[in-house]
């Protein structure tokens, strides 16, 4: 029970005795005391004057010396006019982390009975995953785990873009500029090949406009079934998920279901068919079918070429019918860059016009791009950071940093590189992942790999640090336990509160879609944590009622950073 929920009950008691009336603890409104007043927790009595039939001053008195006289939980009161701030004493406390630790399910809420489809990475086949693709897919799997944490059913799912103008200039370029060349004559990754021959098109174009007319050729012929062309689509395909693959892998990356783009283009044209029939679409004399929004204060959007090839917007519809059809979906959410705003806005209005009631449930989870200090990057001129290249450097960084700082000396050489690894990953994880998904960011790994401030490495090493002291006494054969004698210091007591305090944060980041709030309350656990590590004496505590008690705290603390930092996909060394 919440520290909220806890005061409403009792109030809602204090209400019946003081004044005969029965209200329902929801009735009663309960918030922390701001940091200016002293108190745990603010019961506003505004409500409660029509019962009480007195000003507020007096209400707030009778019912905080009724807190104070029947609840031994309550250790203080002070009421500032409508307001009645609570101070929570030792009593409460206790109880608190005695409950939290009875709890093996602590911080997962109760099921919601929702079932929410999360999109994310959906990338093009004609270019490796870079660093603004390492924010996609880690918002979207980190979103998704916090989802589940507060009770949904999550669906894991990416839309491949793997047919399309932009696909036909990888093939284009492969076939006049490269010479055969495959992943095994080159070494290079298949991903990394295709995004060569996508670069080398940009510069082609640049000299030769005309090819574009050859592109669009291609990509008739693609729709055509056109034998060379889709062979040729298909084994480029399939260097590019080989290359996907591995990046996902090192990553920790997976879906519950894949989309490919080839799978549902036709099923967006059968919808932009329905269109033209019930009105809503409008076709013009090239043949190009429109859906005109200039009445809902938006443009003209087109759905079919005149050519009678697709675009984007085609695929998507027919993909978010698929989705809803399949799954019965309560929700879908498109993690998608805050470039493509518009985009989804026309989305969810074009669906509406075509008489689908689910289309208010879609959700675009909009995010900024990721810059460096060196400035924006351009993937047709081959300035982007690519994933596997960042995620190589992360290892180097979390190596370099460890080797400095001593941290890891006296390690097998195995267990240090599995560190490394674990570092790095975290590192790179939890500094884009604490950042507010809408803003734009700047990345800089030396920054993100600091064993100080608000870093990844920085919570790990705290975790790492709990776990020394839960193994020495252990190995003492010392156990945790909070018995009914055990008194809690000012700090505990702050430490408590913070753990109480988790289950509501993983609802808040979950209704705000929003994994940094998560990542923030990681950080001010560990800060909180070695405060009171240099502060307070633990193994060396004489009184074993004492010790066993914070050996219980900093137990759950290490469960509770695990939880935490698991919605981000970053895991915990034991040893560090």
């Amino acid at each position: 029970m919440s520290g909220e929920q806890f005061i409403a009950q009792k109030a809602a008691l204090a209400v019946k005795d003081l004044y005969g009336a029965e209200l329902p603890a929801s009735m009663f409104q309960v918030g922390v005391t701001r940091k200016d007043f002293e108190g745990d927790y603010t019961l506003v009595v505004f409500p409660l004057l029509k019962t009480s039939r007195k000003a507020p001053a007096p209400t707030a008195q009778e019912i905080g010396e009724w807190f104070v006289a029947n609840c031994p939980e309550i250790s203080a009161f002070n009421a500032v006019q409508g307001f009645l701030n609570l101070s929570l004493g030792n009593v409460y406390w206790r109880e608190n982390l005695q409950e939290i630790a009875a709890d093996s399910g602590f911080g997962s809420l109760p099921p919601t009975g929702r079932r929410v489809m999360v999109e994310f990475s959906s990338p093009n086949t004609n270019k490796p995953l870079h660093l603004g693709h390492i924010r996609n897919n880690l918002l979207g799997d980190s979103v998704s785990s916090l989802l589940k944490a507060a009770g949904d059913e999550v669906i894991k799912s990416t839309l491949v873009n793997d047919r399309g103008v932009h696909i036909c200039k990888s093939m284009y370029a492969w076939e006049k500029l490269f010479n055969g060349a495959t992943p095994q004559s080159t070494g290079k990754k298949g991903d990394h090949l295709v995004g060569d021959c996508y670069v080398a098109y940009a510069q082609l174009e640049k000299e030769h406009p005309e090819v574009i007319d050859d592109v669009h050729k291609m990509l008739v012929q693609w729709e055509e079934g056109d034998k060379h062309v889709r062979d040729l689509w298909a084994t480029m395909n399939g260097w590019v998920f080989d290359g996907f693959e591995q990046t996902y892998k090192a990553l920790g990356i997976s879906f519950d279901r894949t989309y490919y783009e080839h799978e549902t283009y036709l099923l967006g044209k059968e919808l932009v068919q329905k269109g033209l029939e019930m009105g809503v679409f409008v076709k013009d004399p090239d043949g190009s079918v429109w859906c005109d929004l200039t009445a809902d204060g938006l443009d003209r959007k087109l759905l079919l070429r005149s050519d009678g090839t697709s675009v984007y917007m085609t695929q998507d519809l027919g993909t978010a019918e698929r989705r809803f059809a399949e799954y019965d979906l309560d929700s879908h959410v498109y993690v998608v860059g805050n470039e493509q705003n518009y985009h989804f806005q026309v989305l969810k209005l074009v669906l509406k016009k075509l008489g689908f009631a689910w289309a208010d449930q879609i959700f675009h989870l909009s995010y900024g791009m990721v810059e460096l200090p060196e400035g924006k990057m351009k993937s047709r001129e081959g300035t982007v950071v690519d994933a596997d290249d960042l995620i190589e450097k992360m290892y180097q960084e979390a190596k370099a940093t460890s080797e400095a700082s001593g941290k890891l000396e006296g390690l097998p050489d195995d267990e240090k590189e599995r560190l490394y690894r674990m570092i790095g990953l975290g590192a790179l994880k939890y500094f884009i992942l604490k950042v507010d998904p809408k803003k734009t960011m700047l990345f800089d790994p030396k920054e993100s790999i600091d064993f100080n401030g608000n870093t990844g490495p920085f919570i790990q090493y705290t975790h790492a640090r709990i776990c020394s002291i839960l193994r020495k006494a252990a190995e003492s054969g010392i156990s945790a336990g909070v018995s009914s004698d055990a008194s809690l210091s000012p700090k505990e007591i702050r430490l408590v509160k913070l753990l109480a305090g988790y289950p509501q944060k993983v609802a808040e980041a979950a209704a705000a879609y929003s994994p940094a709030l998560i990542a923030n309350y990681a950080y001010d656990l560990a800060k909180e944590f070695n405060q009171y590590y240099q502060q307070t004496q633990i193994l060396k505590e004489p009184d074993a009622v004492l010790l066993s008690m914070r050996l219980e705290l900093i137990d759950l603390l290490a469960r509770t950073l695990r939880k935490a930092m698991g919605i981000l996909g970053i895991e915990l060394p034991e040893r560090m």
